[in-house]
């Protein structure tokens, strides 16, 4: 088994995600769990000290695929927010899960649709909104 890299989330996505959790935990959701290890696994800091290259939520990030170099870019939401144009995705997903709180160089796996992985690595947090001040979101 792979080491989990470390992952910082704030005060406030702490707060909202737990809020999700509590009122999703009467009904099997997939992903839950995933969610619930990866919040109970990170440093909790205010949101005004929140590193701007760290994945937060509602961040849009730039992505690598280590063996193609094919980029794209997704953004980071919770699952009322999701849209079905394919430029968000959700943090009960297992990669959006596995996102919240990486850092940008962060590589990770991702699965592929039919078995296997890609490793993907974090290029860029394009948009956070912690470092553009928008803590209302």
């Amino acid at each position: 088994m792979t080491e989990q890299p470390p992952i910082v989330i704030s005060e406030q996505d702490l707060e909202r995600l737990e809020r999700l959790v509590e009122s999703l935990s009467s009904k099997p959701v997939p992903g839950l769990e995933e969610l619930e290890n990866e919040i109970s696994r990170a440093d909790v800091v205010p949101s005004s000290e929140i590193p701007p290259n760290v994945v937060t939520m509602n961040s849009t990030v730039r992505f690598r695929e280590v063996d193609s170099n094919r980029e794209f870019q997704l953004t980071l939401v919770y699952p009322r927010d999701q849209g079905v144009d394919g430029s968000t995705i959700s943090v009960l997903a297992p990669v959006g899960s596995a996102l919240l709180g990486l850092s940008e160089g962060a590589t990770i796996e991702w699965p592929k649709p039919g078995g296997g992985f890609l490793h993907v690595t974090i290029e860029e947090v394009i948009y956070q909104p912690e470092r553009a001040g928008n803590l209302h979101r």
